[in-house]
């Protein structure tokens, strides 16, 4: 008998963290006010004092708190990642999120006791490379990247199914096209990177200019996007900008489109996952509210052995457009 699914939920704002708890996370996610995690913007994100109040609020009310410290530290100042883990640690943290080889044998070595999860910044995506996670720093989670169709994971999950890890996956909010871990776009463009800062397409390089009656976004020096006046004018992310190739004016790499896996969550749990993502740590807590609420009525139908009820929530997407991304890809 498949076991229960667990929710995994975001929170960028101490707000967030009590509209996921109240809409029945089971997990809530979140980082710290700095560079030591992935989603480090202006206006999100906890502090020491933060953190702990709202541990002590998902704790009483039977929801746990994983904390993402999932950058990867700058060469010859892993400092401030040292001390991200040990104030989650030291604040009673039920999980940590980390990518980085170093900071997971830190964490292994000095709080053997703390929960260690592999962010999908890390991309472990094969047998092999979960087993090294395990074997050398006792990963208990592997949250996978958004490279594998459903039969692929529940494949991926039968060949490690005699090590002592689970799986994540995510299963509705942004897309990214590239490898997570991996994209140097933002920093390219910027210099303030994802994978080392916390920033993809940081605000503080983001403008916007009326050029002959249309708005157009910028990241840095480079164009992004051009609107006319009847379209909404999006953010300036590099991979969801529109670019003229071929004389033709297109989303080269991805259009703006949010992953909605509402309707394969049956066929994710047979395929043997045990907690289901939702992405949106930038996003305010009337969307964390909505998006979990209708999760977690999905999962209790699961439950109860009914179907999901359908979950349309098209209008908290990107460009208003759903997709099941990859996991029910037929292309190679």
């Amino acid at each position: 008998m498949n076991r229960p699914l667990e929710l995994v939920c975001p929170a960028g704002t101490p707000a967030a963290l009590r509209a996921a708890v109240e809409a029945g996370a089971d997990s809530v996610y979140l980082g710290f006010r700095d560079e030591t995690n992935a989603r480090n913007f202006p206006g999100l994100n906890f502090n020491h004092k933060e953190l702990a109040e709202g541990l002590k609020y998902a704790h009483d009310n039977g929801t746990r708190i994983l904390v993402a410290i999932n950058t990867f530290p700058e060469a010859g100042n892993p400092a401030p990642w040292h001390r991200a883990v040990d104030c989650a640690a030291d604040l009673g943290a039920d999980a940590v999120i980390l990518a980085d080889i170093g900071l997971l044998d830190y964490t292994a070595s000095h709080h053997p006791s703390l929960r260690r999860h592999l962010s999908v910044q890390a991309s472990a995506s094969n047998p092999e490379a979960i087993r090294f996670y395990c074997n050398a720093f006792g990963v208990r989670r592997v949250v996978l990247p958004r490279v594998l169709t459903v039969p692929e994971i529940a494949a991926l999950n039968r060949e490690i199914a005699g090590i002592d890890v689970e799986t994540e996956v995510f299963v509705f909010g942004g897309l990214c096209v590239m490898a997570e871990g991996r994209c140097a776009l933002s920093s390219y463009a910027t210099g303030i990177s994802p994978n080392k800062n916390g920033a993809c397409s940081p605000a503080s390089h983001v403008h916007y200019e009326n050029q002959r009656g249309k708005m157009v976004s910028k990241l840095g020096a480079f164009t992004i996007n051009q609107f006319h006046a009847d379209e909404p004018a999006g953010y300036p992310t590099l991979c969801k900008g529109r670019f003229v190739t071929n004389g033709k004016a297109s989303y080269l790499f991805e259009e703006p489109t949010s992953l909605s896996a509402a309707m394969l969550l049956p066929e994710l749990q047979a395929a043997g996952v045990t907690a289901l993502k939702i992405e949106g740590r930038q996003r305010g807590r009337a969307y964390i509210s909505q998006v979990v609420t209708a999760f977690r009525k999905a999962l209790d139908a699961i439950a109860a052995g009914q179907p999901p009820p359908p979950l349309d929530m098209s209008a908290l997407t990107e460009g208003q457009r759903q997709t099941t991304g990859v996991y029910e890809k037929t292309w190679r």
